[in-house]
């Protein structure tokens, strides 16, 4: 009798939930129970998964927190805020609604956190109409084609590694390699409307340093700055992402061409684990339980093309390759779910290259369907040579190679100053994608 009991009241909750305006406070009260790590076990009441309830504790402001598993009669809960001055039997009061956040265009210039407060001292935002965190899905048959390619400013990129507008792709690197810089040099240099930039489980230094010296006061004002530093709750982190992404979903619904830089979809996988095992869930590849691979596609798709004549959503997420394995369970499943990938490299790096690209593991999946065929060509070419001067690198530095042996290698040993200039470039250079095209062939065409 009571499963049905349990079932019914189950039932009827969840309906209210979906009628009742958004934070209405329901009457079913709840009690805390346990809390084991940041797992909130709560008996008494009901909530659907994904939705929010609120905790009083005596004197303490109260701590929301969001539904993440259930078993028989009891509700998981893992806290959105911080969760000092909680106790044993407090109240837990599910709220209808779910969870939703505001979007307007006031966000532009904005810098916020993962539940869409500011961060920046600027006031109070003005939103214009509220929508899910989880966004809405689209059939891919609606989805436009990539037909146009969008100029990032890094000539590198735009010549031998071009992303079109709607594309995902991957940055991936080990730490302290340049991909921060790279990003912000990106956010300043692109020809896109609408930046939207996720700092996801960053130090709360490296979000200030972003914002003031690689985005810069110019960047920011056409872009919106999510940041949930690494001392946040893991679903805080969960939520920085996601709302990134409803943002920049909103400005292409507005036909926008908006560009989203993530950074990390490693830290979002490493917030997923630790919510996943803290509720029981076994780990499966290096740590990471099954519903990590799971939520990575989930994040991903809902960026790329609208619908015809709608806007687009250009998204790259930075991929931390730990101990520079490139063969990480999460690099090896970005690389699955996304359109290409850049791979930084730690030996170009400590060359003194900059941007340390390596383009000889890096591609680019829709570069051969929007841009000419002389750019292809001239691409493949660069490669070859590049690619053959790296493999013969050895025998050419100790005198081992004779000039006359292989044309190839001589061709690639005349032209290598001048590949190795054209990968270079300053931080405070642009290149668009004409200037670097003709990079290319002057890189070619000389000696």
């Amino acid at each position: 009798m009571k499963p049905l009991l349990n079932q019914f009241l189950n039932h009827r909750i969840s309906a209210l939930f979906n009628r009742m305006p958004e934070n209405t406070p329901l009457a079913v009260e709840g009690r805390l129970v346990r809390m084991v790590g940041m797992t909130l076990e709560v008996v008494g009441t009901y909530a659907p998964i994904g939705s929010r309830c609120q905790i009083y504790a005596t004197g303490q402001v109260p701590v929301e927190a969001e539904v993440v598993g259930f078993s028989n009669d009891r509700l998981y809960l893992m806290p959105i805020g911080h969760i000092h001055g909680l106790e044993p039997n407090a109240r837990v009061v599910p709220l209808a609604g779910g969870i939703k956040i505001g979007v307007s265009r006031s966000l532009l210039g904005r810098v916020i956190d993962g539940a869409g407060n500011p961060l920046d001292d600027k006031g109070s935002i003005a939103y214009e109409k509220r929508v899910s965190l989880t966004g809405q899905k689209i059939n891919p048959l609606h989805r436009a084609p990539i037909r146009e390619p969008l100029d990032v400013g890094i000539k590198t990129i735009n010549g031998l590694l071009t992303l079109g507008k709607g594309q995902r792709i991957g940055l991936l690197a080990g730490t302290g390699v340049g991909k921060s810089v790279l990003l912000g040099m990106m956010t300043r240099f692109t020809d896109a409307e609408v930046v939207v930039v996720g700092l996801v489980g960053e130090r709360g230094r490296e979000v200030n340093d972003f914002v003031r010296n690689n985005l810069g006061e110019e960047g920011l004002k056409r872009a919106v700055v999510v940041a949930t530093p690494a001392d946040d709750p893991p679903l805080m982190r969960l939520h920085g992402a996601m709302l990134a992404t409803s943002i920049a979903e909103y400005f292409r619904d507005q036909g926008k061409d908006v560009l989203l830089l993530m950074d990390s979809l490693t830290r979002f996988a490493q917030a997923q684990r630790e919510i996943a095992l803290a509720v029981g869930e076994p780990p499966a590849s290096k740590g990471y339980p099954p519903s990590v691979f799971a939520k990575l596609p989930q994040l991903v798709e809902r960026a790329g093309n609208g619908a015809e004549h709608s806007g687009s959503i250009t998204a790259i997420y930075t991929v931390l390759a730990e101990g520079d394995d490139e063969n990480d369970p999460v690099v090896d499943s970005a690389r699955g779910v996304l359109d290409g990938h850049i791979l930084l490299s730690r030996q170009i790096a400590d060359s003194g290259r900059y941007p340390a690209i390596d383009i000889e593991s890096s591609i680019s999946r829709v570069m051969i369907d929007i841009v000419p065929t002389e750019q292809i060509h001239l691409a493949r070419r660069f490669k070859q040579l590049y690619s053959i001067y790296q493999q013969n690198q050895d025998l050419i530095s100790i005198g081992a190679y004779r000039r006359g042996s292989d044309p190839a290698i001589d061709e690639a040993i005349d032209k290598q100053p001048q590949l190795a200039n054209f990968l270079m470039q300053s931080m405070a250079e642009s290149y668009s994608v004409e200037q670097s095209l003709e990079g290319l062939k002057t890189a070619l065409e000389a000696v």
